[in-house]
């Protein structure tokens, strides 16, 4: 029973040191991998501003001037007062504050 017992006994240290042993190798190769990752971003920013970068966007187009905005929304505000949507009053009070008078 003591032999038994003994090689019992080494088995479990023998397994449980192999575990140990593996964990902390596993750890140690993620620490590698995290310190090689970040000196590869690293190296990558130092080379990104030497690129070329991307043409500004074009300006946008002009836009229609004010007048012609006032102009369609009068016609519709006319629309609107035919049809009987809106009332004279209405009309005018709308009107006056696309004049902006």
């Amino acid at each position: 029973m003591g032999l038994m017992r003994g090689m019992a006994r080494t088995a479990v240290v023998a397994g449980t040191a192999t575990a140990v042993s593996n964990r902390v190798s596993r750890r140690q190769a993620n620490r590698w991998a995290e310190k090689d990752q970040q000196q590869a971003d690293a190296a990558y920013e130092e080379q990104a501003p030497q690129q070329q970068e991307a043409p500004p966007p074009p300006p946008p187009p002009p836009q229609a001037p004010a007048e012609t905005d006032m102009l369609t929304q009068l016609r519709q505000l006319g629309e609107l007062r035919s049809a009987g949507v809106l009332t004279e009053e209405e009309f005018a009070a709308q009107k006056a504050k696309i004049l902006g008078s």
